[in-house]
Order: C-alpha cells, then structure tokens, then sequence
C-alpha cells in the first residue's frame, strides 16, 4: 500500500455535476480529492481487508443473539427500554437489511485494526460506489494508471443484487428519507433511489422533516399516503430521542436499516466483540468505560458519535488529543492504534459490506489522527507486483 501522485481530471468538476455529485466540496473546502490515489496490491485487498471484513461481520452478527436476549447487554448499549422488544423481534423476523461499512487502521505492514462498524447510516458510498469507479475508467482511459490495474469495488452490483432480494420480501409501498439541508445525505440518498430502481423498487423521495402521522399512529408522506416501508438515512438512536420515535414500534413500518442494526452502528459492540473474540488479530482492545482519566494508550468515545466527534485520545508517548462536538453519554475505551502516515495524510480505510459480503473500500483521509467530517475522499486503485518492483 503506498499513496500516489497523480494528474487529476481536468473535467472531474463537470462529470461531478452530471451524475449529481454536489457535495464534491464542502465549506469551500475539498472533500473529493484526486490529486493522488492509494494504490494496493491484490493480495492486500484480498488477504488483509476483505477476508476479515466478512469474518469480522459474521462475529458481529452471531452477537446479535446473545445481545437481544440480554437486559444487561441491552443496558450497556444504552437502547431506550421501549425500543427493547422491538428491536429483538427484528432480529428475530431476520428482517432484511442492506449495507455497512467497516472501519480499519490499514497500513499494509500488517492486520488491519478495527476502529468502528457504521451499519446504520454509514455515508461516503456514492463516492466509493460509483465516482471513484469511473475515476478509475478515466485514468485507465487518460493512462494515468498501469495498463490493468483495478479497483475493489462492486458495491453498487451489489447494491442492486441486495435490493432485489428485499423486493421480493416487501410489497408495501417503499420511501427514500433524508435531512431536507443536507446535500450529502440527499445525494446519498438519491444514489440508492436509483440503485433500488435498477432492482424494480420505485420508492418515493421525501425529507424526513416531511413525514406526518396519521391519527392511528402510522407515518405518512406529503399527501397522507401511509409509508409502509421506509429507507431513511437518518440515525435510530435520535429517533429513539425524538417525539414521533416513541409511535415507531407499533406504526408497522419496515424500515431499511432494520431496527436491529441499531446494536452493530453503536461503539459498545466493540468490547463485546473483545470479549468474545480476546485476541482476534484484526480487534483492539475494548471495555465500557468507567470514566476517570484516561490513561496513556487508550481512546475514549462515547457509544453513539459520529465523524470523529467528541474523541478523547491519549497517546503512548503522553500526548493527548481531543475533538468537540454534540454528543456526550456513555463511553468506551479502545486500544490506541494511531493510524499511519502517508505524505503527511492519515487514511482510514472503509470497507463496504452489502448484504453479508465484502464488495469494496473506500478511503477518507485527515491531517490529524482523527477522521473528522473535514477529511477528504481520495480513491484506490489495485496495482498489480511486477518482479518484486510494485508499478506505479
């Protein structure tokens, strides 16, 4: 693995503007970023990201049985206790669910480390899906790239395939739901809109500060039509806060994610995943945290946080860091494994699962060792060896 210059595509701007990719920038500052590429071989891809990926989701899946029969566990991820119940008979309907995505410390000297699962609202997949695919053709095409090189990346094949297996499953009229202001969220949003057409869901497109509730209790979009099943890009837990969050468990909604993704999108899954699996080469180590100081070593983050917010990290070598944000309540600690740098970048690498497989990454990388909403995307390429000399 080695991150690489390159040229960047003199007419990325205009191709962004054609398939709907207007969150290129944001703040006046870069988030696509393609004035370099990470470049990895197969046996990388294959060995060190995506054979763990798929173990590493099927240890988080065989928890969710231990963890919904449990109070104590239920406790520990700090679920509301009117949301208990329903999010068991979820998992215990094995209602369908679509995607998530890992996040690892990858450096390629050695496992990669588990930071965090995202199977909630995981974001960055348009991105990985699609324009860093055709970034890929392009500079294949441009020959800015080896002759043959390729990309881990079938996610939006993937997407479609998964889609299909939930209409066969759904029949009740579906909806794509995001934060009205959000142009990432709407993007993303409408990105899956399509992928879901290709796969014969038509759904309709609604903010989520649109839908209304009926008088018996069910939700409803602009024009009073019940939403019998509901894609929202949207966190559970702050539904779970919400006032119309409480009607959730009884209005009959499907919801994509299904409720019990609810336990694998929360960081205490993390010390459960230790002690179930001490050891494991591609875990750190994990425990709830008891508060106090923090001692060297470690990194502390509260169960329900997201793009690097409100991170507590104190290094071996006695420094501290430290980010602000929203979110407080409970917390874990995790092992301090700092991720490496590239050139001065630091890159966390998001390995995409959809449905129960591995079908692609994509990187975001900071000036700090926090991946923070600031990062920039910077895509990947499979560079095959030649002769022990890696081709670049």
């Amino acid at each position: 693995m080695r991150r690489v210059a390159t040229a960047a595509r003199p007419d990325w701007r205009a191709k962004a503007a054609e398939c709907g990719f207007g969150f290129h920038t944001i703040d006046d500052a870069p988030y696509w970023d393609e004035s370099a590429y990470y470049a990895f071989t197969l046996r990388e891809i294959e060995d060190d990201l995506e054979a763990p990926s798929e173990e590493l989701h099927a240890m988080a899946l065989d928890l969710v049985d231990r963890i919904v029969g449990s109070e104590r566990h239920m406790q520990q991820l700090a679920i509301p206790e009117p949301y208990r119940d329903w999010i068991a008979q979820s998992w215990r309907r094995r209602d369908p669910h679509l995607y998530g995505r890992l996040d690892f410390a990858y450096d390629g000297s050695g496992p990669a480390k588990l930071y965090e699962l995202n199977y909630d609202t995981p974001t960055s997949l348009f991105e990985a899906a699609f324009f860093q695919w055709q970034w890929l053709e392009d500079q294949l095409a441009r020959g800015q790239l080896p002759a043959g090189s390729d990309q881990f990346n079938s996610i939006q094949e993937s997407l479609v395939e998964a889609f299909g297996t939930i209409a066969r499953r759904i029949t009740r009229p579906f909806h794509f739901a995001a934060v009205r202001d959000s142009a990432e969220d709407q993007g993303t949003v409408a990105y899956l809109r399509d992928c879901a057409l290709q796969a014969g869901i038509d759904g309709a497109l609604l903010a989520i500060e649109d839908i209304g509730l009926s008088e018996d209790g069910r939700f409803t979009d602009l024009d009073d039509h019940v939403i019998g099943c509901l894609f929202k890009l949207y966190p559970l837990e702050d539904l779970f806060r919400e006032s119309f969050g409480s009607y959730l468990p009884r209005a009959g909604l499907q919801l994509i994610e299904p409720p019990w993704k609810a336990l694998l999108s929360n960081k205490g899954i993390l010390p459960l995943l230790w002690e179930a699996h001490p050891g494991h080469p591609n875990l750190l180590p994990a425990e709830f945290d008891t508060g106090g100081e923090l001692p060297r070593g470690w990194v502390r983050k509260p169960l329900h946080s997201r793009e690097g917010a409100n991170i507590a990290m104190h290094l071996a070598d006695g420094r501290e860091l430290a980010t602000g944000g929203p979110y407080g309540g409970p917390c874990i600690r995790q092992a301090c494994h700092p991720l490496s740098a590239f050139d001065g970048h630091h890159p966390l690498v998001g390995s995409w699962l959809v449905g129960e497989r591995a079908c692609g990454i994509g990187l975001r990388e900071d000036s700090t060792l926090v991946t923070q909403d600031s990062a920039r995307f910077v895509p990947h390429a499979i560079v095959e060896e030649a002769r022990g000399v890696l081709i670049a």
